[in-house]
């Protein structure tokens, strides 16, 4: 295989390319909304991710765990729960099964201003969706999952 041919995208390699590109760009946008929505509450958009993560968990986890769960970096992680703790939303517990793996729990103050932040993204969020048919989101959603999948598959190789 010569290296120009390694260079030309396929047509589902272009299109795929432009997906990522859009992507970066709604990424971008979706945590500029959600440090507007939220920044009154103490929080950012990336606090809002973490803090949801702890939240959704159902159990107390590492910041290892989370930070898998989320696909980011354990030291991003630990910088934003860290912050978070700084603001009395979330706090440490001695984990059973590592001795220096602390567990991350959220505190009644995170979780009201967590459930305060979501009250705000509801209306935000259905504004956004409006025009969008539920079965085209969920046919993105599947692509998405495929694209994730795929994504932490290569990552091994």
């Amino acid at each position: 295989m010569s290296v120009n041919s390694k260079r030309v995208r396929t047509p589902a390699g272009e299109a795929l390319t432009s997906l990522i590109l859009q992507l970066f760009r709604v990424n971008s946008l979706i945590f500029t909304a959600g440090d507007r929505l939220a920044a009154h509450l103490g929080l950012t958009g990336a606090r809002w991710q973490i803090l949801g993560a702890i939240v959704r968990a159902g159990q107390p986890q590492s910041v290892a765990w989370h930070a898998r769960d989320l696909g980011m970096s354990r030291q991003n992680v630990q910088r934003i729960v860290n912050d978070l703790r700084g603001l009395d939303f979330t706090t440490f517990a001695t984990n059973p099964q590592h001795r220096r793996a602390q567990l991350v729990l959220v505190t009644d103050k995170g979780r009201e201003a967590y459930e305060a932040a979501m009250a705000l993204q509801a209306p935000w969020v259905n504004r956004i969706s409006d025009g969008l048919t539920s079965r085209d989101l969920r046919a993105f959603g599947r692509v998405l999952l495929s694209m994730r999948k795929k994504l932490e598959d290569d990552r091994g190789a």
